[in-house]
């Protein structure tokens, strides 16, 4: 007994403290409300479709007792059950009790689940469109009719439940006989079971009625799309009628099973539920057959044209993808003069050659500067301004904490010791310098061109585990040349653990004692925990759906983690579907785990990118701002969730110069596009435009190419803009058939706008596999990529750019090496094809210079020169010697005959940044400006150059 109630405890507790920390969590990040709202919801469907489930079946069971026959006169078949009656009759109460009880938890928890779908329906807000068939507002397919479905399906439930225990009852008490000898049922047992199935017809004509607004979002294959949704001719001409007819027989049906109350015969009941049965195979399944064979077939193109048409307007709208820019583009240039087309280069794009997917372990090599940091395997592209005030292109990184590389793990170190990441590391997207990142940030502490930050990374993507900070141990802060530094966090994130309560509490949901008793534990301690970005919006924002990529943001002082989420549907009338998951996977989400796609695998056929949130890397503040001020979706969630949302208007200017047009959005709309770039109902349903997304040429998965940030500048645009794009080739072939792009930048009155340039079908333009497959089939650059892959080299190909340019494409691929001892890839050539010419070069410039044929450049003119430098101070002049020399030394190293000599490269690298580090500490000592234009600073990054790379005007000017 003892063990019985200690285990009854244990289980309480277990209980209480995962409701416990749950509600101390989201009262700790200021969202208590969305957990009271979402609880209280929870409860009160659970009690009262919970107690409207139990108290019917009770009734019912209760009422076919009391309807029971006298039992004088046993049968055999009585008497066998009598032993059964005599069991069951000391707990008859206690029984029905257990019976009703358990049905009305099951049903409790099954409508406990529908919160979401109660919420829609109790605050939704009308769309102000109506479908083309009924038209009812959307507000009714997407907030209104799927709780009408629910409480259908739970009537259905209901009605069965209710009609199996009401049998076994007259069963067992005799109102029903099977074997024995006369009727079958009592007159009082016929009655009720009749009233049961009466009810059971009656909601079958309340799901044939609602089975006609269904057709407005039913699915259906259909030959021109697989994901089709709406009404088709044979779905108006014949379902449609149908349901109507089979209706008004259910409604008879039902009156006819009401009516046995009265006659006390099953004869009219059962001949109109057969008529039912009977009238739903033949006009609801032959008549619908055969409209479809014998009249659409025949003439399919004009019989189903109008509700194509329906179907086309719809997706595009559902989508967003309803403003889209089609333009034919001629795919070659008619410009003949060379030089022409390349001073337009530099106009055309900011192109970049640094792939932030490739970059990271170049990042982890050159910054990560202890073990205990890392990098995610994918970087970010952001804007940033550089020095002559305009935006460029920039990937960038955080240096978080990454407990592998902690020097021992135990659970003070990894929960209380190494708790936080530290810094931003920043490079620019357009440049190289001896292969490797010009970054704009760097070092540790991080410092650069990016203005002062709180540096401290306590929420990131790969802080995954809960870390307890603010007591009395202290954490790693950060390590340099003097030693290890730290610190203790001073902010209000997470939930305190002064209460013995909340250890206790903390010490069960983490299945961790020692959180009850450790000494490390003390005033002030707090636990930090759901630390990703991802996690923590799901969290406050459970209706929401979240983007797979939260990037960093350096924004008024602060680390911010921003994240799109997404309002989402699956009832907008005549909108084709979309299964989320599939569409936003590509070849990223397929070799890289860290990556997600949009978690939920659900059909929807609506989506807005509605709020823009973020996530503090320091204090984890959360806030949700409304960006689609129009989505009735969001409006309906704010009004189910007041003061969650904070409306547009309060978005900083700093912060909206960093938001950006979502990529899990881009590749949902992308995929639409392959099909819904039409708006001809012919041509949609020849399926002669259907285009694909191609496979990632760079690439061995198999998987769709990713889409890729860059400043570019379509035909019809005066300027650069921060954009998104993709490529489109023709649906089984290689060729390209289309280039899309999105303006990404929010400051602009386009963002959003989505332009898509179509080639002409007469021509051929090479696709992105084409391109690749002619660049490695290419004898000089076949020879030159074997060359780089000697011995343990390894040659990594980046993204495949695409530009429009005067009426041609550019085509731009970075080409990188990871070999020797070097762990991580250096960008050793570049790739650029145009107008069917190829070059493959040690720089952007050369190779545009080789396919124009002149030169030109993409980048401001550098000053330097490539004479050896000079000074008049000795110890400055030896140390410029010894970098001349570590110099041509890492170019020899490149250049030998049976490869890279990757190992002697690396250490070149190192003597050189060691000599030219030595130069400027020689000049600022001689009291020479050491940070101007012709020194460096610490790491030689001041106006001309980059010391650490050696790239630039240094001092005198060595330009490696």
């Amino acid at each position: 007994m003892t063990l019985g109630v200690l285990a009854v405890l244990g289980m309480a507790f277990t209980m209480f403290a995962g409701f416990w920390t749950d509600w101390l969590w989201y009262r700790s990040v200021h969202y208590s409300s969305v957990f009271t709202t979402t609880l209280w919801t929870k409860i009160g469907l659970f009690f009262v479709f919970g107690l409207l489930m139990a108290v019917a079946v009770g009734v019912n069971i209760w009422l076919a007792h009391r309807l029971r026959p006298p039992l004088s006169a046993m049968s055999m078949e009585q008497q066998s059950l009598d032993r059964y009656r005599m069991g069951v009759a000391p707990y008859k109460k206690w029984l029905l009790l257990a019976v009703t009880a358990l049905v009305g938890l099951i049903a409790g928890a099954s409508a406990a689940g529908q919160w979401r779908t109660w919420l829609l329906w109790v605050n939704g807000v009308p769309f102000h469109q109506k479908d083309p068939q009924f038209h009812l507002d959307v507000s009714f397919y997407t907030f209104d009719l799927p709780w009408y479905r629910f409480l259908l399906g739970f009537g259905f439930a209901t009605a069965i439940l209710c009609l199996v225990a009401a049998a076994l009852t007259h069963y067992l008490y005799g109102g029903l006989r099977v074997t024995s000898p006369g009727a079958r049922a009592t007159a009082a047992a016929t009655g009720h079971l009749s009233v049961l199935l009466g009810v059971f017809v009656a909601l079958k004509a309340v799901a044939y009625w609602l089975d006609r607004y269904g057709l407005a979002v039913k699915s259906s294959d259909f030959k021109a799309t697989d994901d089709w949704a709406g009404l088709r001719y044979v779905d108006a001409n014949a379902y449609l009628p149908a349901k109507t007819i089979l209706f008004c027989i259910a409604v008879i049906c039902a009156l006819l099973f009401f009516a046995t109350l009265w006659r006390r015969t099953w004869q009219l009941p059962v001949i109109g539920f057969g008529l039912m049965v009977l009238s739903a195979i033949l006009i609801g399944g032959l008549y619908p057959a055969i409209v479809q064979k014998f009249q659409v077939q025949p003439n399919e193109q004009a019989k189903e044209a109008p509700y194509v048409q329906k179907n086309l307007k719809a997706t595009r709208e559902a989508y967003g993808i309803d403003a889209t820019k089609v333009t034919e583009y001629p795919g070659k240039s008619s410009t003949p003069d060379k030089s022409t087309l390349r001073a337009k280069v530099g106009d055309a794009a900011s192109i970049r050659i640094l792939d932030p997917n490739v970059v990271s372990p170049t990042f982890q090599q050159l910054q990560q500067i202890r073990n205990y940091y890392g990098f995610p395997t994918n970087l970010d592209v952001d804007r940033y301004p550089a020095k002559d005030g305009k935006d460029q292109d920039t990937v960038i990184g955080l240096r978080e904490l990454n407990l592998d590389g902690v020097p021992k793990n135990n659970w003070i170190n990894d929960h209380f010791r190494y708790t936080h990441g530290y810094g931003v590391v920043a490079a620019k997207g357009t440049e190289a310098a001896d292969g490797q990142p010009v970054f704009t940030e760097k070092d540790l502490p991080s410092k650069g061109d990016l203005p002062r930050y709180d540096q401290r990374v306590y929420y990131g993507e790969k802080t995954t585990t809960y870390s307890i900070v603010g007591g009395p141990q202290k954490e790693v802060d950060y390590s340099d040349d003097k030693g290890e530094k730290t610190t203790s966090y001073t902010g209000k994130s997470g939930v305190n653990l002064d209460n013995p309560l909340n250890r206790a509490a903390y010490a069960v949901a983490f299945n961790e004692p020692q959180i009850l008793y450790s000494g490390a534990i003390g005033k002030g301690s707090r636990i930090l925990y759901n630390r990703t970005p991802k996690e923590r919006v799901e969290a406050v924002a459970p209706w929401l759906t979240i983007d797979g990529d939260a990037y960093p943001a350096v924004v008024n002082g602060r680390i911010q983690w921003i994240v799109d989420a997404y309002t989402t549907s699956n009832g907008y009338p005549y909108s084709s579907r979309t299964t989320l998951g599939d569409t936003t996977a590509d070849s990223l989400t397929a070799t890289n785990n860290s990556r997600t796609v949009v978690a939920q695998q659900n059909q929807v056929n609506y989506i807005r990118n509605s709020v823009k949130a973020t996530v503090d890397a320091y204090t984890g503040d959360v806030k949700l701002y409304q960006w689609d001020t129009q989505d009735p979706v969001l409006k309906t969630w704010m009004r189910a969730f007041p003061g969650t949302v904070q409306p547009r208007t309060a978005i900083s200017a700093d912060l909206m110069a960093h938001l950006r047009y979502p990529q899990d959005l881009f590749k949902v709309q992308r995929e639409l596009l392959t099909r819904y770039h039409v708006t001809d109902a012919q041509t949609f349903l020849t399926g002669s435009e259907v285009w694909q997304v191609p496979d990632d040429p760079a690439n061995d998965s198999g998987s769709a190419v990713p889409p890729y940030y860059l400043s570019m500048k379509m035909p019809d645009q005066s300027r650069e803009a921060f954009s998104l794009t993709s490529t489109y080739t023709p649906n089984g072939r290689d060729n390209l058939s289309a280039f899309m792009a999105v303006d990404s930048d929010p400051r602009t009155s386009d963002y959003g706008r989505i332009r898509v340039l179509k080639l002409p079908t007469s021509t051929t333009v090479d696709g992105p596999k084409q391109v690749q497959s002619k660049f490695n089939s290419e004898s000089d650059i076949a020879e030159t990529i074997s060359l780089l892959s000697r011995g343990h080299s390894k040659v990594e190909y980046g993204n495949l750019l695409t530009v429009p340019l005067d009426g041609g494409l550019l085509y731009v691929e970075p080409v990188y090496v990871r070999g020797g001892s070097l762990k991580y890839p250096l960008l050793r050539k570049v790739l650029v094809t145009y107008g069917g010419k190829t070059a493959f070069k040690d720089t952007l410039d050369e190779a545009l210079d080789a396919v124009f044929g002149v030169a030109g450049s993409t980048n401001p003119p550098d000053t330097g020169t490539t004479n050896p430098p000079t000074s008049a101070n000795p110890t400055v002049q030896q140390a410029l010697d010894e970098a001349q020399k570590a110099y041509d030394a890492g170019q020899k190293a490149l250049q030998k005959a049976d490869g890279p000599d990757w190992t002697a490269y690396d250490k070149a690298q190192k003597d050189l940044k060691d000599a030219l580090k030595r130069a400027q500490e020689a000049e600022a000592k001689a009291g020479q400006s050491g940070g101007g234009k012709n020194g460096d600073g610490k790491n030689g990054d001041g106006k001309n150059g980059d010391g650490k790379n050696g790239d630039g005007k240094n001092g005198g000017g060595t330009k490696s």
